[in-house]
């Protein structure tokens, strides 16, 4: 449930950089409901007798898919704060960032399941989310570049700001999705 109502997040925060600023009430909300799904999952696993992972992997990967979420929101609420939208560099990478917890939430679909066809639909996922978060860091590359010529320190102060909150939500899930390899590496 976590992973769904991030991925609705996501796109609303893709939406949002894309030019659309009624979306940034979607991500706040989806940050909200996600700390309610969190609370749920501690107390499920606290009290569930086997768990399809280790109660620690469930905890670890909720708490890192979190991070995800929150980035958008802060990103979102720094940009209101600075009174500066998102450019065209912002809203390419936050397709990258929407793309990857898709593949997250792909890989999440297989954690329950104990074979090795899940493990490797699940690793594959992972492995796709990792992919889409280094294309974004070429977008990421070339925008920090073309800061080189912007002359108004305002504009590249607050640009560079958002680009920088934008990389560390892409580091999340690099998070999610190494945790999902060592969470099928540990039951193997």
């Amino acid at each position: 449930a976590q992973a769904d109502i991030t991925a609705a997040g996501m796109n609303a925060f893709a939406d949002w950089a894309a030019g659309d600023v009624g979306r940034a009430e979607d991500v706040r909300q989806a940050e909200h409901d996600c700390d309610g799904v969190r609370r749920q999952l501690v107390a499920a696993v606290s009290q569930a007798f086997t768990t399809p992972l280790e109660p620690e992997d469930l905890f670890q990967l909720s708490r890192d898919l979190d991070k995800v979420i929150n980035g958008a929101k802060n990103t979102v609420r720094e940009a209101e704060a600075m009174d500066f939208p998102p450019d065209r560099a912002t809203a390419e990478m936050s397709i990258q960032l929407a793309e990857g917890v898709e593949h997250i939430r792909t890989a999440f679909g297989h954690l329950d399941a104990r074979h090795a066809e899940s493990a490797a639909a699940a690793t594959e996922a992972a492995d796709a989310a990792v992919k889409s978060q280094r294309n974004l860091e070429r977008i990421y590359r070339q925008a920090a570049c073309d800061l080189l010529s912007v002359t108004d320190i305002g504009d590249l102060t607050a640009r560079r700001e958002l680009y920088r909150r934008v990389s560390a939500i892409s580091d999340d899930i690099v998070s999610v999705a190494d945790r999902i390899w060592y969470s099928w590496v540990k039951e193997s």
